[in-house]
């Protein structure tokens, strides 16, 4: 259980990390002549490497967060309720950290 979990969190990342590299390459691409890297294509790979190693984290801690909590709950179905609230705190304080990537990546991309 906990392994498929794992893979999932590995999934998005490079999930994630593709969508963004191939972001970069079309937004790069506009401005820099032929094997020569620009401000902005260095600017929007940080963005996309800010973001993959952002998300990594999280998505990791959510799938372990999640297996454990159903490892728990299999344990001891009569603490079922305690777990899950805890379980559903812990994973909004975990997204939150990848919303912070985001916001980051954001900024990388648009703002500096």
């Amino acid at each position: 259980m906990t392994q498929v979990s794992f893979l999932k969190g590995v999934f998005t990342f490079l999930l994630t990390f593709t969508l963004f590299a191939l972001y970069v390459n079309v937004a790069g691409a506009e401005s820099a002549p032929d094997n020569e890297f620009s401000e902005n294509s260095m600017k929007y790979l940080s963005a996309g490497i800010a973001i993959a190693i952002g998300s990594l984290g999280p998505g990791i801690g959510i799938g372990m967060l999640a297996g454990k909590a159903l490892e728990a709950i299999g344990r001891n179905p009569e603490a079922g309720s305690v777990i899950q609230t805890n379980m559903i705190l812990a994973i909004a304080f975990a997204e939150a950290l990848g919303i912070y990537a985001l916001v980051v990546a954001i900024l990388i991309g648009f703002v500096f």
